[in-house]
């Protein structure tokens, strides 16, 4: 089965590369059904609805003025990454918080995934400001690839993220639907799978307060847990021992440890779009390994994950 094929693209404003646009185009040539791309951007200037000496018709032509500059410009740098075959177009709309006109667009347009090209944030911008990238990993209702660079490397892999020590259903199904997706993007990207889990280290405090605890046998105990759980993961899917890995650690040393050793083109991550100030505060796995990794970063959401931006719930 082809899977995303109605695929919506964050521009980036600020560079004439558009790697987010490549990757689109790499995953629409190898689709086996038609592929439509959106390539989508929302702007917004202040100053022009502060313009008290501009009536409302006249403000307006200003913005489209500006609306359709930007289209132009769109237009330009897309020349070179589209390919024949695939349907694509452009939408700038005029929006003063990108993220809330992007998940709009998402479910507008029904679109089966969305990807945005990203990069490193400081400590202090992650943390205080949320910015654009946080809010579509924990709101947009559909995958989010974030894209880190243009070039898709040779003999690249593609590592799923399991989280296999858990017995949650919600974290059981992310992992089926996390090698569901990376099934069908190795064969589309002709990369190698990988399965990839990380399991505790023995809490220090134990061993202090419980004189009488063995370190190693729990080690050992856990260990052995995982390892059981991913071989019922693997032997699931139709995968073999060689393509699965469990390593002690937290997953946001070991996941990208493993990407860089295995080569990684792409890591699949499930995130459970929490909000508010546990999100603000503590941060989500995702969010922790995307800034340590420098490969293409693909964010699922559970199934029956509703986005508090869903125009369906809204009052």
């Amino acid at each position: 089965m082809s899977i995303y094929n109605k695929i919506l693209v964050v521009a980036d404003i600020n560079k004439d590369d558009q790697p987010a646009l490549a990757r689109a185009m790499q995953l629409a040539a190898k689709s086996r059904s038609p592929s439509h791309v959106t390539f989508f951007l929302s702007i917004y200037d202040f100053s022009y609805d502060m313009t008290s000496m501009l009536s409302i018709d006249e403000r307006d032509a200003m913005r489209r003025g500006v609306i359709g500059q930007r289209e132009q410009w769109m237009h330009r740098v897309a020349k070179e990454y589209l390919l024949e075959g695939v349907n694509f177009e452009v939408k700038v709309v005029w929006h003063n918080r990108p993220y809330e006109a992007i998940i709009a667009e998402v479910f507008g347009g029904s679109h089966d995934i969305l990807i945005k090209g990203t990069r490193k944030h400081d400590v202090l911008e992650s943390v205080i400001f949320t910015p654009t990238d946080w809010h579509l990993l924990r709101k947009c209702p559909c995958p989010v690839l974030l894209v880190k660079n243009e070039d898709w490397p040779e003999d690249a892999s593609i590592i799923a993220s399991v989280h296999v020590g858990s017995e949650n259903e919600t974290h059981l199904d992310l992992n089926d639907s996390m090698v569901d997706q990376m099934k069908s993007l190795t064969e589309r990207l002709g990369a190698t799978p990988y399965l990839v889990n990380a399991y505790p280290v023995t809490p220090a405090n134990i061993t202090i307060e419980l004189p009488e605890f063995d370190p190693a046998t729990y080690t050992d105990a856990v260990r052995g847990h995982h390892l059981t759980a991913m071989k019922a993961l693997r032997q699931k899917h139709g995968y073999d021992d060689e393509q699965t890995i469990v390593e002690q650690g937290l997953p946001e040393d070991v996941i990208p440890e493993v990407a860089e050793r295995l080569n990684a083109a792409m890591v699949i991550i499930g995130t459970t779009g929490r909000t508010g100030l546990s999100a603000v505060f503590i941060g989500n796995t995702a969010e922790h390994v995307i800034d340590k990794i420098n490969c293409d970063v693909l964010a699922l959401k559970p199934s029956g994950y509703i986005s508090p931006l869903d125009p369906a719930t809204a009052i």
